[in-house]
């Protein structure tokens, strides 16, 4: 395996090349972007509105659209009733209606961008956000940010589908409504581009970056007009000094084990739920069983709880209350979540998180009492989303507190490595796992867009010349002592085209064909520029069915000056891999060795 970096740097500086791939059409996608980041903020209005009018209607039953924690009512026993005829309703819709509405929504939103083209329904785009409505609504223990992910991804994949857009670009617009959505809901833009490049996008490009970043600005400045502006959860903490170091990286270490254990504990229960008798369509039913009976011995286990994470994060709860407030919480919601209901998790994990540190946050330096609810939030979100940047992000945004952020990233980082160490897969990537697909999270630059064609192709190419006549060609080239499949045809090093044996026989069959040359028409030859990346020709070989092009000068001119194969793309593979795998030790040099090669002084004249 041999580079050829001699041509690399022989030649002078490509003025076309640049550090990114471009065109005029990002422009274009980026301003359907922004159309998406107003369709999604008044989505994720309309549902916050839609999620008061339901809790209203089953646990006050009044008509309005006002914010209202389940936990003010006054049903008595009757509200282990409610959760379940919530989850009935829901069945019914996810059996007549879309099983697409089943589930916490960003695992559904992935599977549509990696396997089904980024192409999503219209009744995902009206079911997903009603039956989420209905379940929170009915005291389901979720958060609106699932649902508002699948429904603004859906609005953008609607729109992206009536335009003439490519698959990629597609799943830009996807996520753009995604994110425009998360931003609208909780007020964090920053966060959301963050969770698009760590969680959906699956790629770090500008195509994809900048129309995400323009739909979650759009968000963000609309999201005043629309819901209340500033911090959902405003905190102003102190530095933690240096002595907060090890007990950041112990918070993390913790919130992971609280990550793999909700987890574990919700694709367990999900197995159990597999084993029923019953038809899914049930299920949420039993689940809204399970979540009223944990509601009527906690009340404000129910719903989205913004309001119980602001008193976490405050220190307004006791330390007794805040533990049976998280056992009854991770309960129902594993369970709930386990029979196939409509609702996010972000929410929940805050809360859940936030409780964690509100026990344990006496114990730890610092005396501050919102500042531990914090880390362990930001942490146990980290873990289980395997986002860490975006848990930072996000706990900052909904916090405002600047000081925090060192902490955050402490924490969130050991988190994330806990659970990178111990768990296979993520909350996320397990639903789709179970679903037969299986997701590699890993990525960054392919080996094949970090080299060149000239890097790599052969410059040593045997050539047909164009006046010579087919029946010379196939005996002196296609005889005993044929060494390639293919060979260039060339007239006075201008290529014209390719040829192998199964052409070349066909060409014998026509009586016209007196010389090479007449075997090919008009038709301009599939070929390849010293200055394009392997992967351009990677493609370029795969959509034709090829072996092999030529490399010609340039397009005008064809002057042939190589040729690559398929065999030849391998080459950059085989450096990544000895990068990769190939283990170097220090060359340890004795001191004796050194004293000796000290340069001496010149002699005194």
């Amino acid at each position: 395996m041999a580079f050829r970096n001699d041509v690399r740097m022989n030649l002078p500086p490509d003025t076309n090349k640049g550090d990114f791939a471009a065109s005029a059409r990002l422009l274009g996608i980026a301003a359907v972007a922004a159309v998406i980041g107003i369709l999604s903020t008044l989505t994720a209005y309309a549902l916050l509105r839609l999620i008061g009018f339901f809790t209203n209607l089953f646990f006050f039953q009044r008509l309005s659209f006002d914010a209202r924690s389940p936990a003010d009512s006054t049903l008595g026993l009757w509200v282990i009733v409610v959760p379940a005829l919530g989850g009935l309703i829901i069945g019914l819709i996810a059996r007549y209606g879309t099983e697409k509405i089943r589930g916490h929504g960003i695992p559904e939103a992935i599977e549509a961008i990696l396997f089904g083209k980024s192409r999503m329904s219209p009744k995902v785009a009206v079911l997903k956000p009603l039956s989420s409505a209905i379940a929170i609504g009915s005291g389901g223990p979720f958060g609106a940010e699932g649902p508002i992910i699948m429904t603004g991804g859906a609005i953008g994949s609607l729109i992206a589908q009536h335009f003439h857009l490519s698959s990629a670009e597609r799943k830009t617009l996807l996520v753009a409504g995604a994110t425009a959505g998360m931003t609208a809901v909780f007020g964090t833009p920053i966060a959301a581009v963050m969770l698009a490049v760590e969680l959906l996008l699956f790629e770090l490009r500008p195509r994809s970056f900048l129309p995400v970043a323009v739909a979650c600005t759009v968000a963000g400045f609309l999201r005043p007009l629309v819901l209340e502006g500033g911090a959902l959860f405003p905190l102003q903490t102190d530095v933690l000094g240096p002595s907060g170091l090890v007990a950041c990286a112990i918070a993390g270490v913790v919130a992971g084990a609280l990550s793999w254990g909700l987890s574990t504990s919700l694709y367990r229960m999900e197995d159990l739920f597999m084993k029923l008798p019953l038809h899914w369509m049930w299920w949420p039913a039993l689940g809204g069983l399970a979540i009223g009976i944990g509601g009527y011995f906690q009340p404000r286990a129910l719903g989205v709880g913004y309001d119980v994470i602001g008193d976490l994060l405050h220190n307004h709860l006791a330390v007794g209350a805040v533990a049976g407030l998280i056992l009854v919480k991770a309960v129902i919601w594993v369970i709930s979540l386990a029979s196939g209901t409509s609702g996010g998790v972000l929410a929940p994990l805050l809360m859940m998180g936030a409780a964690a540190g509100a026990i344990l946050g006496p114990y730890m330096p610092g005396g501050q009492p919102g500042l531990w609810p914090m880390i362990f939030m930001a942490a146990t979100l980290g873990g289980m989303m395997r986002a860490p940047i975006m848990a930072v992000l996000f706990a900052f945004e909904l916090t405002h507190d600047i000081n925090a952020l060192l902490p955050l990233l402490t924490a969130s980082a050991c988190a994330y490595g806990f659970t990178v160490l111990v768990m296979r897969r993520s909350i996320l990537t397990e639903k789709i796992a179970r679903r037969g697909y299986h997701i590699y999270r890993e990525y960054g630059i392919d080996p094949l867009e970090r080299h060149f064609v000239q890097e790599v192709m052969t410059a040593d190419v045997r050539t047909i010349d164009a006046d010579v006549s087919p029946r010379v060609a196939l005996d002196g080239y296609f005889g005993a002592g044929q060494t390639h499949r293919a060979y260039p045809v060339v007239r006075a090093g201008a290529l014209l085209g390719m040829i192998d044996r199964g052409a070349l026989l066909q060409g014998l069959a026509d009586p016209t064909a007196h010389r090479m040359a007449d075997l090919f028409g008009a038709n301009v030859p599939i070929m390849a520029l010293p200055g394009e990346t392997c992967r351009t020709v990677a493609n370029r070989l795969a959509v034709h069915g090829l072996e092999r092009v030529p490399v010609v000068a340039d397009a005008a001119s064809r002057r042939l000056v190589g040729l690559i194969s398929r065999s030849d793309l391998v080459k950059p593979s085989l450096a990544f891999s000895e990068e990769e795998e190939r283990f170097e030790t220090l060359r340890r040099t004795p001191l004796h060795t050194l004293w000796r090669q000290r340069p001496t002084r010149p002699p005194a004249h």
